[in-house]
């Protein structure tokens, strides 16, 4: 399986359009001898067929078919634009990843990248990226993206009779989860705390942090820091860009003068403001009990299985009918996902001979199920 290494890698790159962007993704593929002279040409007309952006930042530019001749050895390059580059449809890339397969090799450098896409904050990690380290362990999905907050890091009530106290057990918290060590905890008990307002206090550090946490003390004494009450201390500690949502919601609260939903919260009211990102109600990787007339089993003939482009026309097909679609690889792990998201379809690593089963809901609901047996008996676009 092809793997991410730091060569793969090239930073800072800036590009007036995609079409530049991609010129030069093909010369790297070229220069690096995974393929010959015209592939450019090939990468140029799939863009054309269907554009090759992924979601969240990230795009895959690679070549049709017919330059798969033209394909020396199986390889990638990881262009990585700090500034973004317009991809059409109001889509701003920061990595594209070039591509160059002679057969499906590539497909599990897919499946991980889609894992990795349904996630939140991929798309801003990958803009305030510096390293090439940073990128890789993104697209390898090894990046911290949310921010550990969970009920070990909230005491609510606690007896301090002082914000040192309030510091040290805020601290402590963190230290006690991993996400930080004593050195950070003698740090924070010894500066000064923001007040956010009718006894909110924020205070933070990046001394010692090992991970990026949020912890939230509240007091049951009256007390005060410099004249002005303590009701309850967030401690923050920070070695990356992951408690940015957590820090936005702060302040809409802040401004709108809601401190006490903070203060007066329980737990599990703590954990959906401060998650709100991560709560997702949505059934939609869940089984589906639909009728069977409303089902089909249709066989993948496609050569190198259902890489972005026959994606992308599956998807293209599913998006025509207003019907709930879902589909499950009978040769995976069967679990049914979104027929309309292409990030899960490629997730699937749908591989030639597989077995797919459709089940859709809906008005349109037979009609979709029957089309996209068609579009899919048809080649999805290969013939």
């Amino acid at each position: 399986m092809l793997k991410l290494t730091s060569q793969d890698i090239t930073l800072l790159q800036s590009a007036p359009d995609k079409l530049t962007a991609i010129d030069a993704i093909a010369a790297d593929l070229t220069s690096k001898g995974f393929v010959a002279e015209g592939y450019i040409d090939g990468m140029i007309n799939r863009e054309k067929q269907n554009s090759t952006f992924l979601g969240n930042g990230i795009a895959i530019p690679h070549g049709t078919t017919d330059t798969r001749d033209l394909v020396k050895q199986t390889g990638i390059t990881v262009h990585h634009f700090p500034q973004g580059v317009q991809w059409g449809d109001n889509n701003t890339v920061y990595v594209a990843i070039g591509i160059a397969a002679k057969s499906d090799e590539h497909l599990e450098i897919l499946k991980q990248l889609t894992k990795v896409l349904s996630d939140e904050g991929i798309e801003e990690c990958l803009r305030l990226a510096k390293t090439k380290d940073e990128i890789i362990a993104i697209l390898n999905g090894q990046a911290q993206l949310n921010v550990d907050f969970d009920a070990s890091l909230i005491q609510r009530l606690f007896p301090a009779s002082d914000m040192i106290q309030m510091s040290a057990v805020a601290g402590g918290l963190l230290s006690n989860t991993g996400c930080a060590e004593s050195e950070f905890v003698a740090e924070l008990v010894t500066k000064k705390p923001t007040h956010l307002g009718k006894g909110l206090w924020l205070v933070s550090s990046d001394k010692a942090v090992k991970r990026t946490g949020i912890s939230f003390v509240t007091t049951a004494n009256d007390c005060n820091y410099q004249g002005e009450p303590v009701k309850g201390l967030i401690a923050i500690a920070a070695c990356n860009h992951a408690h940015k949502n957590a820090l936005n919601t702060i302040g809409q609260l802040v401004f709108s003068q809601q401190q006490e939903t903070l203060l007066n919260a329980d737990t599990p009211q703590l954990l959906t403001i401060f998650n709100n990102n991560e709560v997702d109600t949505s059934t939609e990787d869940e089984p589906s009990s639909l009728p069977s007339d409303n089902t089909g089993i249709f066989k993948i003939k496609n050569v190198h299985g259902l890489h972005a482009r026959p994606g992308a026309m599956l998807v293209a097909e599913a998006k025509r009918f207003e019907s709930t679609i879902k589909v499950a690889n009978l040769n995976g792990d069967s679990k049914p996902v979104n027929a309309k998201s292409l990030m899960k379809i490629i997730a699937m690593g749908v591989r030639h001979g597989h077995e797919l089963q459709f089940t859709a809901e809906g008005a349109d609901a037979p009609q979709a199920i029957e089309a996209i047996g068609q579009a899919i008996s048809a080649g999805l676009g290969e013939g």
